[in-house]
């Protein structure tokens, strides 16, 4: 089928499940603008599974090049679609990938659902399976892009649900964005501390105890959040 007329199937489909109260409830919740339709995510995994059948024969090539123009259309709901299909071809992912995934992360990432959705998934599998390419995301910490910074953490709890071999990197991470003055940046390192707190909580706990005193309160709450009653009060206590 052609790609544009099955985009406009999709769209079609996607429009049919609107929720009105949710889209505007949507449009509220975030800080930034956001464009989308207004379709809950349950309905949103319906048509990704619907049109799943539709594409699957298609090469990767193919089905990335579907999915670049869903992520290019900026609605979180066709972000939503395009980021579970490339997820379902991740046993078929190569190094040469990187690059592809980096620049949908850089051009069409703007806002932290899709940082998250992709990052905590694709990316981090990627990740996973070629960590090689985890210097990168050190690169990553130094952008002016803060969704781009964000998932240079959240992309590493991908691999942190899996044996654990990116503590040093983590850290690394942590330590560049330490400072960093947005909220979200902080979230987001805060978030993979607290994930690998689950393996590595005495080697977590002391790193926020070494930088305690300038880590922002948002981000050591979530980088604690799931230690002991003990050393959270160790961590919150400014001695």
């Amino acid at each position: 089928m052609n790609q544009s007329i099955l985009l406009k199937e999709i769209r079609k489909e996607l429009k049919k499940n609107i929720d009105t109260v949710y889209r505007d409830g949507e449009r509220r919740f975030f800080k930034e603008k956001v464009k989308n339709y207004g379709v809950r995510l349950p309905d949103r995994r319906k048509v990704a599974a619907k049109y799943w059948p539709k594409i699957k024969h298609l090469s990767k090539k193919e089905i990335f090049s579907l999915c670049h123009r869903l992520f290019a259309s900026g609605y979180n709901e066709e972000f939503t679609l395009a980021s579970s299909w490339v997820y379902k071809l991740k046993d078929q992912f190569k190094s040469s990938d990187f690059k592809i995934f980096e620049a949908w992360v850089k051009n069409f990432v703007d806002n932290w659902a899709k940082c998250d959705d992709f990052c905590t998934h694709s990316l981090g599998y990627f990740i996973d399976k070629y960590p090689q390419f985890a210097k990168n995301l050190l690169l990553w910490t130094k952008s002016k892009n803060r969704w781009v910074k964000r998932a240079s953490a959240v992309t590493l709890i991908y691999p942190y649900k899996k044996p654990k071999k990116l503590l040093t990197t983590i850290f690394q991470i942590a330590e560049r964005l330490l400072l960093d003055s947005d909220d979200m940046v902080q979230k987001g390192y805060g978030w993979m501390l607290k994930d690998a707190s689950a393996a590595h909580k005495q080697q977590v706990f002391d790193f926020v105890i070494k930088h305690k005193h300038h880590m922002p309160r948002t981000a050591l709450r979530y980088a604690i959040e799931k230690m002991p009653q003990d050393l959270k009060k160790q961590a919150m206590v400014k001695d």
